[in-house]
């Protein structure tokens, strides 16, 4: 990343990078470094209001604007949007043209969207080209807004990437947008899964290019398995001219320039907990004799005698009396295993598949083959695998067929990935809470954006019962009198099987509902458009919980808008707070609710330790309790995992720093 300045965040604008391949240098990460920036980040708060001044008053200037290319025709407004770049591109992103690209692109979207950039998304655009995350509070529009800085920095000659969390909304968005940047004279391309090579190079070659952090990520990766660890050299630019099968006209990006990230917070902190590896087939080490018999070698072993479970850390631990049983089953079947090592892995593997790995909470089983549930977006990884056969004792786990095991090819952290753009800048709903690690982590300051409308969401209550039976019996109720009214319902669930779950009671009660999960993916859309008519009841996982816009009848305004019942708490309280934010938008009436349990999968025993155990089995003996003291306890469990996901997530980066420095000989890490 660049280097940093107490003015850094106040002046830090994109800029064209020469070279095939540019991106940013990573920076080694020192104690003074650290001691620094922990200094920088109370200084960054202290100029927050001047900040938000400066913001203000370039919203000001650019809503003053519209006369000027009001009567201009649309060949003229492309004209003078590249013009404009041409001046941002030669000298810099000064405020007298940036004003009027802004202006003049708000023009270009209300001829051609029918929607003018409200002032608070103009500010939004202004945070975003000076390399901060915009905090905007759901449902302000962010698609919209992310339209004013990628299409000035892309008149401007710099190759924009726009990363979202999942396909459909990487594909929405694009195709919302695409009419005002093709009048802007701006090719838009988009990722997806799926897609060969060849069409992701065409995508990647246009000024804006949509995609998710998942698929750029590993194109990345592919990038380095082809180019080497230092792309961008005088060797590229050698191969480039002398040889036309180089490796630099083989890879998928050019290079790292500037990055806008929607809903950076999931983006850059929740998924950051696991490296991305790309990985290829090999010859199994594991035949299917030695994954079935791990597999009933783990069977036989019991809980709290040979092992214990790890929940929050999702891993398996061995006691000694496991380990002399693994030393025992090696003894008797010697001629199965090639080493008493390989036997204690793949066992101890076999226990974390039948133990911490749930169908259709992790994975799903589909015509045969598993799918890994992305735990962060809630839908199906098709073709993705846990690796060193983990993936395939799930399979043998399911009775399904064993696919090729895999082998480690390349892998790299979000963390070291994002900052080696040479500009990085998002947005979110829910910075707040991230905030601190997204300076220390990114350098990436936070600002708030005020709203367009002032917001009229209110909270109904929150219901603590003492089991996961009665808390069913309740949602069905309460979900029953809210049908009665015909106002519009989305139940937020934790799983695939809890929604399915749920389902099944509603049916049995004769309530028409809709499911969206990592099984109906393909129904997304049409699921999303119904969600806020008359009567909808629609039950999701956090598929629903960021970027889908829930448009509301207008019969539904007056009944109060959309109701959002939340009846299993995510891992982190930002999570629900993306849920919550589906209802009231822009303006509309909506309100929210709780019906919880104490035995729900967040307050699992295994995970929330001796403390919060000894008040969890207080509150199941005294229930009148449970009013007062069960949401603190469901908050306090919150807490406690996300401070264990906070070390997680410093640890994958130091393990990923670590490695590439062991590796550095070689000239190969990642």
């Amino acid at each position: 990343m660049s280097s940093f300045s107490p003015v850094h965040f106040v002046m830090h604008f994109p800029k064209a990078v020469p070279g095939l391949y540019p991106e940013a240098k990573e920076k080694k990460v020192s104690r003074v470094t650290q001691f620094i920036s922990s200094g920088t980040m109370m200084l960054s708060r202290l100029m927050r209001p001047m900040m938000k001044s400066r913001m203000h008053r370039f919203a000001t200037r650019v809503e003053q604007l519209p006369d000027l290319f009001g009567s201009g025709s649309d060949d003229e407004l492309l004209l003078q949007a590249r013009a404009y770049g041409q001046v941002l591109k030669m000298h810099g992103f000064g405020q007298q043209a940036l004003v009027k690209q802004f202006s003049l692109i708000r023009e270009v979207s209300f001829r051609q969207l029918g929607m003018r950039h409200f002032n608070t998304q103009v500010m939004a655009g202004w945070s975003i080209l000076h390399g901060q995350v915009a905090e905007m509070a759901t449902g302000e529009g962010k698609t919209l807004t992310i339209a004013l800085p990628a299409a000035a920095a892309a008149l401007a000659g710099i190759p924009v990437h726009v990363i979202t969390v999942n396909d459909y909304l990487t594909q929405r968005d694009a195709e919302l947008l695409r009419p005002l940047y093709k009048a802007l004279g701006l090719s838009v391309g988009v990722i997806i899964q799926g897609m060969d090579a060849d069409a992701r190079r065409q995508a990647y070659d246009c000024d804006i290019t949509y995609c998710t952090n998942k698929e750029l990520t590993f194109d990345y990766l592919k990038d380095r398995l082809t180019l080497g660890n230092h792309p961008g050299g005088l060797r590229m630019q050698m191969h480039q001219l002398y040889d036309d099968t180089s490796s630099a006209r083989q890879s998928l990006l050019r290079g790292l320039h500037f990055a806008i990230v929607d809903e950076a917070d999931s983006i850059l902190i929740d998924e950051a907990r696991t490296p991305l590896i790309i990985s290829g087939e090999q010859q199994g080490n594991f035949d299917e004799t030695v994954i079935q018999h791990a597999l009933a070698a783990a069977r036989e072993m019991k809980e709290g005698e040979h092992f214990q479970v790890d929940d929050a850390l999702r891993k398996v631990e061995l006691y000694p009396e496991g380990e002399a049983f693994i030393a025992d089953r090696y003894t008797q079947q010697i001629s199965v295993w090639s080493s008493l090592l390989l036997c204690e892995d793949l066992v101890q593997k076999a226990l974390t598949a039948l133990h911490v790995f749930k169908l259709d909470e992790d994975y799903l089983v589909t015509e045969g083959e598993v799918e890994i549930i992305d735990e962060y977006t809630g839908r199906a990884m098709s073709g993705r695998q846990w690796s060193k056969g983990l993936h395939q004792l799930v399979e043998a786990k399911e009775g399904c067929a064993l696919s090729e095991e895999r082998e480690t090819l390349s892998r790299i952290s979000y963390q070291r990935f994002f900052r080696r753009y040479h500009h990085l800048s998002g947005m979110t709903g829910t910075a707040n809470e991230a905030a601190s690690e997204l300076w220390a982590v990114y350098r990436l300051p936070t600002l708030e954006i005020p709203t367009h409308k002032t917001c009229i969401r209110d909270y109904d209550y929150c219901r603590i019962l003492p089991d996961r039976d009665k808390k069913w019996l309740h949602v069905v109720e309460r979900v029953e009198e809210l049908y009665q009214l015909q106002r519009p319902v989305l139940i937020g669930t934790h799983s695939v099987s809890s929604s399915e779950h749920l389902g099944n009671l509603l049916t049995d009660a004769g309530i028409p509902h809709q499911l969206l999960n990592a099984r109906h993916e393909a129904d997304e859309a049409a699921i999303v458009a119904q969600a806020g008519q008359r009567g909808r009841i629609t039950i999701a996982t956090n598929m629903a919980g960021r970027g889908t816009d829930i448009k509301l009848d207008e019969a539904c305004t007056d009944m109060g808008g959309l109701y959002v019942l939340i009846v299993e708490r995510h891992e982190a309280k930002r999570i629900d707070r993306q849920l919550i934010g589906r209802c009231a938008r822009q303006g509309d009436p909506g309100s929210y609710g709780y019906i919880l349990s104490i035995d729900d999968p967040l307050l699992d025993e295994r995970r929330i330790g001796v403390i919060l155990k000894s008040l969890k089995s207080l509150l199941k003996h005294v229930p009148l309790l449970l009013h007062y003291f069960g949401p603190l306890l469901q908050r306090m469990a919150q807490l406690k995992i996300e401070r264990m996901h906070y070390k997680v997530r410093k640890q994958v980066l130091r393990s990923d720093q670590d490695l590439d420095r062991t590796l550095s000989f070689s000239g190969y890490s990642e």
